[in-house]
């Protein structure tokens, strides 16, 4: 499933290509995604110049002149630039056209994306409203997350998985943020002390750092904008390498499946 870095990488991707241009059209092939494409879609966006770019948690942000355009990869979605009469494959289910004849194709194979206009500032949309901080921008550090965490009782994991306490911290950097921290991940997350946290923090902002100069990490069907693979999965030093030896004290890496995730970790490194 495409995670924060992943989708950073695709906004960079296509955002010059979007900047400025003129919606001409939105062509609907399909419109049973995760929630279906409103029959209205094309009329309210066409005609419309895109006068930014961003993402929030995992959603693309299109800012158009009236109303925003809401994009989610879900599982298996990725995001090319096209030209607009080129014959769209099997899982092409939009084309987004623009004057000039390029147009941005979203595929989606397993059709849990979404691709919604809302005319509300998107801070208020309901699939966006309960988010928490970004990991990467200023407010996220170690004693947020330890205040976060004193009335918790979870594990650490999935404490810091949820998307209400922080965005984008997917299963994958999840275990490669707990790794570099040094803390296992099935500890209550209201044992971990102050200083701990300050080193996850650290940890979770390097972690998905690294992984969008790298392009994310291609597991299954995530491809890039330009139809390449990132190159993350080359650095992963413990997520899918049950058995294989630690790259810190070559202990075997061990598995178990913690808050219903597959969690990867050192039994000596991290405690």
């Amino acid at each position: 499933m495409p995670e924060l870095p992943e989708v950073e990488t695709t906004l960079r991707g296509i955002a010059p290509h979007l900047r400025g241009a003129c919606i001409d059209r939105l062509l609907v092939r399909e419109r049973r995604l995760r929630w279906p494409i409103p029959a209205d879609t094309e009329r309210r966006v066409r005609g419309q110049r895109i006068l930014g770019l961003d993402r929030r948690g995992k959603y693309l942000l299109l800012e158009l002149e009236r109303g925003t355009i809401l994009i989610h990869l879900g599982m298996s979605g990725s995001l090319r630039i096209r030209a607009a009469d080129s014959p769209p494959a099997k899982h092409d289910h939009l084309d987004l056209c623009f004057q000039g004849g390029q147009c941005l194709r979203l595929r989606d194979p397993r059709r849990f994306g979404v691709f919604l206009w809302t005319p509300e500032p998107p801070a208020e949309h309901p699939l966006l409203a309960h988010l928490g901080p970004e990991p990467l921008e200023p407010g996220f550090d170690g004693d947020y997350l330890y205040a976060r965490a004193r009335d918790r009782r979870c594990a650490v994991k999935p404490f810091i998985m949820d998307a209400g306490l922080v965005v984008g911290v997917g299963n994958i950097y999840a275990n490669e943020s707990l790794f570099r921290a040094g803390i296992h991940p099935a500890r209550a997350c209201n044992r971990i002390g102050r200083e701990r946290y300050w080193r996850l923090a650290a940890a979770i902002r390097a972690v998905l750092t690294s992984a969008i100069e790298q392009g994310g990490t291609s597991l299954r069907d995530f491809v890039r904008d330009d139809g390449s693979r990132g190159y993350f999965s080359l650095s992963l030093q413990v997520y899918g390498r049950a058995g294989e030896p630690c790259p810190g004290c070559s202990a075997p890496i061990r598995l178990r499946r913690i808050g219903q995730r597959s969690s990867f970790y050192c039994p000596r490194c991290q405690t």
